[in-house]
């Protein structure tokens, strides 16, 4: 869906956006593709092979009782969830309209899906489920790249800070490339972020051994009586709350 919406809401160049639904349209073929591997695992399994499977600890954990979705609520099918029962959301859509920081958000979504798809072949020796499974890595390998190639591009015409609209008035420039140190030691030093020029091509990095506040403390009024917060503690003559 993260793909769908942001080709849909996509503005400018053709090529980005019909390389985002083609990804889109693919994407919904591998959830039918999961969907019929699901129903056909779940499909007239007799007994023998049900106890089997019930021996490997995550498969016996769900026939145990962790998620009956599938028998009670789908009838032995898919459904839009997670392995645990949670309902799939929108809320997890990024489709911001700014093409480079889209592009990032599949690279992450992509990275994220082999992984977990490389977990699950490691869980099963079901044949025809690893052959499933291989191909969805090979094509997981083919997003990545693509999205790597066109953030190439994009980043080579509108450069790597998103927003790359921001007028440079609007930024407090002398925070811009400091790495700020807030660790024990200094090891977040030993790092090409810290020396040499940005990736940006606009600044050098820096470092900050030891940062410094900028302000004095920060003291919150009290809250209006209408919200029935804590009432204000107040300070005796010696400077002592009470």
């Amino acid at each position: 869906m993260q793909y769908l919406f942001q080709g849909w809401n996509a503005r400018g160049d053709e090529r980005y956006k019909d390389l985002i639904l083609d990804t889109g349209t693919e994407e919904l073929g591998h959830i039918e593709m999961i969907s019929t591997m699901i129903a056909r695992l779940l499909d007239d399994a007799p007994v023998n092979e049900q106890e089997k499977a019930a021996e490997d600890p995550v498969i016996g954990a769900i026939m145990g009782g962790m998620n009956p979705h599938h028998a009670i609520v789908s009838g032995l099918g898919a459904m839009p969830e997670g392995s645990t029962g949670v309902p799939w959301s929108g809320g997890y859509i990024v489709a911001s309209g700014n093409l480079v920081a889209d592009m990032r958000a599949n690279l992450n979504a992509e990275s994220q899906g082999r992984l977990q798809v490389a977990r699950l072949y490691e869980m099963t020796d079901d044949r025809g489920v690893k052959e499933m499974l291989s191909f969805l890595l090979a094509r997981d390998t083919m997003h990545q790249n693509q999205w790597i190639a066109a953030l190439k591009e994009l980043e080579k015409e509108h450069g790597v800070t998103v927003p790359s609209t921001v007028p440079k008035e609007w930024e407090a420039t002398d925070f811009s490339y400091d790495l700020l140190n807030f660790s024990e030691g200094e090891e977040s030093k030993e790092g090409s972020w810290t020396s040499g020029k940005t990736p940006d091509g606009e600044g050098k990095f820096g470092y900050v051994k030891d940062p410094q506040a900028h302000g004095g403390k920060q003291e919150l009024k009290s809250a209006p009586s209408y919200m029935h917060g804590t009432p204000p503690t107040k300070k005796d003559k010696s400077g002592i709350f009470k």
